[in-house]
């Protein structure tokens, strides 16, 4: 679906067509290059205690992921030996994949529609979990509810971390942009 060159995301379209409009508008931007936009999409699986035990743990997060992104995600491996934790330098850990371009506004298509609505008792995310510079960071406590998953070959049930990264210079103007894509605040 991504390799057809004349194939644009709906969220790059909404983007180019309407939310950049409304964007200038609100905050009052002279120049084009103003606006704040996407850059990337990081997802990260840290496997923990399951990874310590069983080294083919990591190697399942991957392939998880992989699958979730649409690419191939890099193994993440311990820096430092921890003797209390049996961890060793060069273990791997979990995994992680940075998403830009086409495959990073599917993703967070996927993510609000799809995945979001089949959070259960999901009532939104928080609307306080920006760093100050424009950067937006959530965590789901399962991958499951990424339709790719097939729940029948799951050996285990992992946590995700997904940071969204704009070029917003405040973080009023990322949530603005954020809320421009449907993101479901709660607050």
């Amino acid at each position: 679906m991504l390799d057809n060159a004349t194939y644009t995301p709906r969220l790059k379209t909404l983007y180019k067509d309407s939310i950049r409009a409304s964007l200038k508008e609100e905050f009052g931007y002279k120049n084009e290059m103003q606006l704040p936009k996407l850059e990337k999409i990081v997802l990260n699986i840290g496997c923990g205690r399951a990874a310590v035990k069983d080294s083919k743990k990591a190697k399942s997060a991957q392939a998880d992921l992989s699958t979730i992104a649409g690419q191939k995600a890099l193994t993440t491996v311990a820096k430092n030996s921890i003797a209390g934790f049996r961890v060793r330098e060069g273990m791997p850990m979990g995994a992680k994949v940075t998403l830009r371009g086409d495959r990073m506004f599917e993703f967070l298509d996927r993510l609000i529609t799809i995945a979001m609505p089949r959070i259960r008792d999901f009532r939104g995310v928080s609307g306080t979990s920006f760093d100050g510079r424009g950067n937006y960071a959530m965590g789901l406590k399962e991958h499951l509810v990424f339709p790719e998953i097939d729940f029948d070959k799951i050996d285990e049930n992992w946590g995700m971390d997904i940071v969204i990264a704009t070029t917003a210079n405040t973080d009023a103007e990322a949530k603005a942009l954020l809320k421009a894509f449907n993101m479901p605040f709660n607050s």
